[in-house]
């Protein structure tokens, strides 16, 4: 039986899903929770990017460890997403939230005390680690509280808030950052964590039916092998990419996830429960949502998490004002997410939506190239509204979409690999942005150290700062060329993923087309049992 993706339309205040004994409180109280969370943990993630530049200061850090204060966070958090809900069915997913809660909180005022560069760093990794319970945690409490239409609508208003915190970090940090400092922000964060620890205990706890086996061998595979071939990432430029300190770990880890993907045949074979079930990227519609999601995280996250550098180093603006420069592409995603979902609902094809939006990332990401030192607000208004656009259009279609196309039965895999994937995306984008950077820096500069500093917006002032801030717009030119034609190419492949379904009726000999999924109904829900 073939039948079309169903549509996101605004949650309705009736019962939300089908157990009865629940009560319309605890449902409003789920949804409440879990998008505080996924409102406030982006924010962690993108507000860092604005202190970067008065943390290096403070501390005299630079380079990959600097940076590692942003891409630590969401290395972390991505290498995690699997893992914690994968404890959430064995031990409950309002525990792994709660303790995700707890572990965010303690990093977060960790980092707030931090002496030196090397602890913020470990700081910000642990609270990556708290996020993922979070996020993972809270993505699986949606998808066993909510069933059909109800749940796809939570996953939408899921994705939307995640895409809200996101956008509205940059400029919320860079007011904090400038007028009481970035400890402060960092403590902020830190009282957020305690707040959803809180709030968790109105949640329902639940379980899988069936309690799995921990599948140990594929936790420690993933979270090592990625954990290490990030790390060969962010060392690329400094060290070298032929140097043994990268291509070492490098080649490790992709032989660790090689291995990963191994156990993961062997351990579903054997009919157990494997961490990732390899089988959903068999599902074309399912992994044609995952690329859109890739591609918006290329288009997107590299400018976000790199622009307020060079606004403040090659333009000389505080933290402040390149905070209010970031609300040109951020604005779009608090406005576009509720029309894109408005447009799928009246009938456009949510294809056409998410090839539309990718390629207007592209184009925008090509129009930035007119970035240069003194560049005013204005010149950059374009470039900055159309890349924030498109990425507002789908920031709430891509998760409804994606959880449409797979059976219900593994939604909360599917949610947890979704976000899995769109982190690790994020993480890698922001990490190869800024390796791209001083490697091409050196190249003109001709000193590793001189680029790691430009890179991250140490640019003196006066005749050589000058030289220093052309040197870094040319770099900045050559990548977003770069990340405009990836995000082209990735469009053309969505839209060929996302072509319609056909599905045959044997009996009549004919053949009909449909956007959606072709996949028989669940005779029952997610497998959950309630405590």
């Amino acid at each position: 039986m073939s039948r079309a993706t169903s549509s996101a339309k605004p949650l309705p205040a009736p019962a939300l899903a089908s157990a009865s004994t629940t009560s319309r409180a605890t449902y409003a109280a789920t949804l409440a929770v879990v998008l505080f969370g996924y409102l406030v943990l982006p924010m962690s993630m993108s507000g860092a990017t604005v202190a970067v530049r008065r943390i290096g200061d403070d501390l005299d850090a630079s380079g990959a460890s600097l940076q590692w204060v942003v891409t630590g966070y969401f290395l972390a958090a991505s290498s995690f997403m699997l893992v914690t809900g994968s404890l959430g069915d064995l031990f409950g997913r309002r525990r792994v939230y709660r303790l995700g809660a707890v572990v965010y909180g303690a990093g977060s005022l960790a980092a707030a005390f931090a002496p030196n560069i090397l602890l913020l760093d470990a700081a910000r990794t642990l609270t990556g680690v708290g996020a993922a319970g979070v996020m993972a945690g809270g993505g699986a409490i949606l998808a066993t509280t909510f069933t059909g239409t109800a749940r796809t609508k939570a996953f939408a208003a899921m994705g939307s808030l995640s895409g809200v915190g996101l956008a509205i970090g940059p400029t919320a940090a860079g007011w904090l950052v400038g007028s009481i400092g970035w400890r402060v922000m960092f403590g902020l964060f830190g009282a957020a964590g305690i707040a959803l620890f809180v709030g968790a205990w109105a949640l329902t706890e639940s379980r899988a039916t069936a309690k799995p086996r921990l599948d140990r061998a594929g936790i420690v595979l993933f979270i090592s092998g990625l954990a290490l071939t990030m790390f060969a990432i962010t060392q690329g430029a400094q060290a070298g990419w032929g140097s043994v300190r990268v291509l070492g770990p490098g080649v490790v880890g992709l032989a660790l996830l090689g291995a990963f993907v191994a156990v993961e045949r062997g351990v579903a074979r054997r009919a157990e429960r494997p961490l990732l079930d390899l089988s959903l990227l068999g599902n074309r519609r399912f992994s044609g949502w995952l690329l859109a999601a890739m591609a918006g995280g290329v288009a997107f996250g590299g400018m976000l998490a790199n622009l307020p550098t060079y606004l403040q180093g090659a333009n000389g603006l505080s933290s402040g004002d390149a905070g209010l420069v970031m609300l040109m592409p951020t604005l779009p995603i608090l406005a576009l997410p509720a029309i894109g979902g408005r447009l799928v609902t009246k009938g456009v094809p949510p294809r056409a939506l998410i090839t539309f939006a990718l390629l207007l990332m592209a184009a925008g990401n090509v129009w930035l190239t007119v970035l240069h030192p003194g560049i005013g607000a204005a010149a950059l208004a374009g470039p900055l509204v159309m890349i924030g656009s498109g990425q507002g259009l789908v920031a709430g279609v891509i998760d409804a979409q994606a959880m449409s196309a797979v059976e219900p039965e593994r939604a909360g895999m599917a949610a947890g690999l979704l976000n899995t994937v769109r982190g690790s995306t994020q993480a890698l984008t922001m990490a190869l942005f800024g390796s791209a950077l001083i490697t091409l820096l050196e190249g003109s500069l001709g000193s590793a150290p001189s680029a790691a500093r430009v890179a991250t917006g140490a640019i003196p002032a006066g005749p050589e700062g000058a030289h220093l801030a052309d040197a870094l717009t040319d770099a900045w030119q050559v990548i977003l060329v770069a990340v405009a034609v990836l995000v082209a190419v990735a469009a053309v492949a969505v839209f060929r993923l996302l072509r319609p379904a056909v599905a045959v009726d044997e009996s009549a000999g004919s053949a009909s087309v449909t956007e959606g999924p072709v996949r028989k109904e669940a005779r029952t829900p997610v497998g959950a049992n309630r405590h």
